[in-house]
């Protein structure tokens, strides 16, 4: 590839595509982006986090800005007559804040070598710690693995062109990192700890499937969790009202400034979501005397339920486990769904029947002594990684099976 007027590039090969920068989701037609992403549930591996809605209420919101750090640089691939054949959500930013997969260690030794770190490329959904497609393709007509190539290469081509300090793609899928490893990115991994649903028809088949001594403890702790009148709500759809959204943003509020300081999503954030994206919203909410005192957001997929933000105004014990993991199993089991993904990090969430998982970044360095720092580091850090799940996994509270 090699660069041309502005910074567009184009292939080198024989000018089969150009990828464009554009500063906007907003930018490409509704219509164009759903033949990427898809338009809902019923499209099949449907991931509300990179629907157009979500992309363009992050955005709109203000959210995810260049007021916030977050500066629109979303890549267009395109044929030569212009249609979309591939695209990836992308920022400019000058701060490591809201990504979930840390590299301030990397800024911290760059900058301090003399280096400039900022700003840099990410490509992922700003605030979510989520596995997703980044590398996005066309649904039809198109070889996805030579677009997902293209990207990949138009990505690292543009952070040179850019002359920024480096490009990272994180939660990627694993054509996602297959394609940019073949670039020339370095594969990073980390853990999360999800739920999966072996056609479980109610919480206490679930239950059988756990050892004596764990099914008892979480039966003691989910009644623990209800003592004092406390209620649970599954509000979505139309249930999701301007003042039940007041109601949980001031959770939200309340405990993300005590745990984090400022938290990322405004008031005006939860009210487009109200609008644009409500069948695929589940606000798990607590109720005590007749009024709300704590609530989980939770997104919707064709075949996942992904545990977002949790807030309190009230601290009971065991609650917290109640709305944000309890009560996503039981959903995901009342609805059929495959797996729930409750957020980053948490070995708490092992005895509550969510298993590890790892999870992929990959990261392009443009500094060859940063880079290859870097490399030795997450060479330790995948073996750590693997070692870790390996061990975690082995003390999971399923019941032993012979053979």
């Amino acid at each position: 590839m090699k660069t041309s007027g502005g910074n567009d590039l184009t292939d080198h090969d024989g000018g089969s595509f150009i990828i464009r920068p554009v500063s906007s989701i907003g930018a490409f037609p509704r219509s164009e982006w759903g033949s990427l992403s898809g338009t809902g549930r019923g499209d099949g591996a449907y991931n509300p986090f990179v629907s157009y809605d979500f992309l363009t209420i992050v955005e709109e919101s203000g959210c995810a800005s260049p007021a916030t750090g977050w500066q629109g640089h979303h890549l267009r691939l395109e044929a030569p007559d212009g249609s979309l054949l591939g695209a990836l959500p992308c920022y400019a930013k000058n701060h490591s804040q809201g990504e979930y997969v840390f590299d301030h260690g990397w800024a911290d030794a760059f900058e301090r070598a003399g280096g400039r770190y900022y700003p840099k490329l990410q490509a992922s959904v700003p605030f979510t710690p989520v596995t997703g497609p980044r590398l996005l393709t066309r649904r039809d007509g198109v070889d996805p693995s030579a677009v997902r190539a293209a990207l990949a290469s138009g990505l690292r081509q543009m952070t040179d062109r850019l002359g920024v300090s480096s490009a990272h793609v994180t939660f990627g899928q694993d054509g996602d990192i297959s394609a940019l490893e073949g670039a020339g990115f370095l594969h990073r991994t980390d853990q999360q700890f999800h739920f999966h649903n072996a056609g479980y028809g109610t919480y206490d088949d679930f239950l059988g499937c756990l050892a004596s001594r764990k099914r008892k403890a979480l039966k003691k702790e989910r009644r623990a969790a209800l003592e004092g009148g406390i209620t649970i709500e599954w509000l979505t759809g139309a249930d999701l009202t301007e003042r039940v959204w007041d109601d949980f943003y001031a959770f939200y509020m309340d405990t993300g400034e005590r745990k984090w300081g400022r938290p990322y999503l405004n008031r005006r954030f939860f009210s487009l979501l109200g609008e644009r994206m409500a069948d695929d919203v589940l606000l798990v909410m607590a109720k005590r005397d007749n009024r709300y005192i704590a609530g989980a957001i939770n997104f919707i997929g064709s075949d996942a339920l992904y545990g977002r933000n949790w807030g309190c105004i009230e601290e009971h014990p065991y609650l917290h486990f109640e709305v944000c993991y309890h009560q996503a199993i039981d959903f995901a089991i009342a609805r059929g769904l495959k797996v729930v993904e409750a957020g980053a990090q948490g070995e708490h969430k092992l005895a509550r029947g969510y298993l590890p998982v790892t999870v992929h970044s990959a990261h392009y360095i443009s500094h060859p002594g940063l880079r290859r720092a870097v490399s030795d580091y997450l060479e330790h850090e995948r073996r750590e990684v693997t070692q870790i799940g390996d061990y975690l996994g082995a003390h999971a509270p399923f019941r032993k099976t012979s053979g």
